[in-house]
């Protein structure tokens, strides 16, 4: 971030040299939409973005009561960029939330949430940098049909490359009958792969707003892809991953696609993770890298691995917010939900990644998806991670063999910890297990949070029967 502007003289020169109109604030609420309100640039001065932009905190979900709705949103300057999908120039700035009852940094935004993470994590004395590379994998359809009624309820998605489409005639194209078939998108050229040149449009745009952008391919499911972006700091990363969403969306969408990052739209197919790349770093020290140590990663990341699968239950309300996250954390579709650590071994949750130097070594989580917010899944991962260096807890492994092969009789034989099984196994681990999170997230944030999930997510999740259901139990 801060490619740019740096400072709120170097905001306005920008503005003038692009003619900007228009300012986009944006946002951040619990779930990781994103929200926005837009000024004319001739209405923002120095002051306003020094000292806030106010907006009812009321209208968010799981935000102010309406007596305490007025809420402050302090602008941060120099993540300003160019929103290229407009038709008039207008720059987009991001935002945290200043609690005006408080003074101090709203404790339900999450991007104020991170930011203190990053404050803990150096006043700790562990670390002083925190680094993540989240890898947001995604489908592109053509077209989504939902119905969720009293009496029926359904979805389809379709995509030219799905093989469901093998005898479609379709009316304005022939059927080429090139297709990458069930697990089989990674990843073939062209004409298998339809979405090269939409994937090179998402990758240019990408740059454009401040990503380093350094591949695209096409992913291991029909209609899957994914695109390659450097990493950053524990809050540049979570910015990234809303630039990355929004682009990707917008350029789907103005080609006539649709893009979802849902983890599971495709029964049989895998699924879309959030495999996220971490190391902490001190005195410009890699402290996860131990030259001749299994996978060269130091006992440093042992216990940081160590703190998170012994908080995942808990860590998982996070990373995996959704009733459909769990659809896809089931064996056989590079989604791991067994809690061990391994070189290169993809069935492991967290995976050490082959070939890496002090420079770049690190640990790869494999089981977070994008329906986190990206703010609180890094957070909760950091302070998961700094629990278990401070109180050294080993984590099951290192485990090389091909853990989708083992039978749950045989996991629960090895002694290998397991993910949730449900979001409500989550929510009821976070209620469990929370303390951990305190020093950065506060009672009322972590009441908040699991009872909005259980409100919007489990209970009416729970509560509408499945064509699955139908087909096995309408005969009983």
């Amino acid at each position: 971030m801060g490619k740019f502007v740096n400072s709120i003289v170097e905001f306005y020169e920008f503005c003038e040299e692009n003619e900007v109109k228009y300012v986009d604030f944006r946002f951040t609420d619990i779930k990781g939409a994103w929200h926005h309100i837009t000024y004319n640039l001739s209405a923002v001065n120095e002051e306003m973005l020094a000292a806030g932009i106010p907006f009812d905190g009321s209208s968010i979900e799981a935000w102010q009561p309406i007596n305490k709705s007025d809420m402050i949103l302090k602008p941060d300057v120099p993540t300003a960029f160019l929103d290229p999908f407009t038709a008039d120039p207008t720059i987009i700035v991001f935002c945290d939330v200043f609690d005006i009852y408080k003074g101090d940094l709203y404790e339900k935004c999450p991007r104020s949430i991170a930011k203190k993470a990053l404050k803990y994590l150096r006043e700790s004395g562990i670390g002083d940098e925190a680094y993540f590379g989240p890898e947001n994998e995604f489908f592109i359809f053509d077209n989504v049909k939902i119905k969720d009624d009293i009496n029926a309820a359904s979805y389809e998605v379709d995509s030219a490359e799905g093989e469901w489409n093998d005898n479609t005639s379709f009316i304005d194209d022939l059927n080429t009958g090139h297709r990458p078939r069930t697990k089989g998108g990674y990843f073939p050229v062209q004409p298998i792969d339809s979405m090269v040149d939409l994937r090179a449009e998402m990758m240019q745009v990408l740059e454009e707003v401040g990503l380093e952008v350094t591949l695209g391919h096409h992913e291991v499911a029909q209609a899957q892809a994914e695109m390659g972006v450097k990493f950053g700091d524990i809050i540049e990363a979570a910015d990234n991953v809303q630039k990355y969403k929004y682009v990707v969306k917008m350029v789907a969408h103005l080609n006539g696609k649709t893009a979802t990052f849902m983890p599971k739209p495709l029964f049989g197919d895998n699924g879309n993770g959030m495999h996220t790349h971490q190391s902490i770093w001190k005195d410009g020290k890699n402290l996860f890298y131990k030259e001749g140590e299994y996978a060269n990663i130091s006992e440093t990341a042992r216990h940081y691995i160590g703190g998170i699968f012994k908080h995942a239950h808990a860590v998982a309300a996070f990373t995996n917010a959704s009733t459909n996250s769990y659809k896809r954390l089931i064996p056989g579709f590079e989604a791991p939900s067994i809690l061990t650590y391994s070189s290169q071994n993809r069935s492991a949750s967290c995976r050490i990644p082959y070939g890496s130097g002090e420079g770049s070594t690190r640990i790869e989580m494999r089981f977070p998806d994008s329906t986190a917010c990206p703010y609180l899944a890094f957070t909760a991962m950091l302070l998961a991670g700094l629990d278990g260096i401070k109180n050294k807890y080993e984590p099951v492994g290192p485990m090389d063999e091909d853990l989708f092969e083992l039978s749950l009789a045989e996991i629960r034989e090895k002694g290998i910890p397991q993910m949730p099984h449900t979001l409500r196994e989550a929510l009821e681990g976070l209620i469990r297990d929370n303390d951990f999170l305190k020093p950065v997230m506060s009672d009322l944030f972590i009441d908040t949070y699991q009872h909005y999930k259980f409100e919007t997510q489990v209970w009416p999740d729970e509560a509408r029967p499945t064509a699955f259901e139908f087909k096995t139990t309408y005969s009983c």
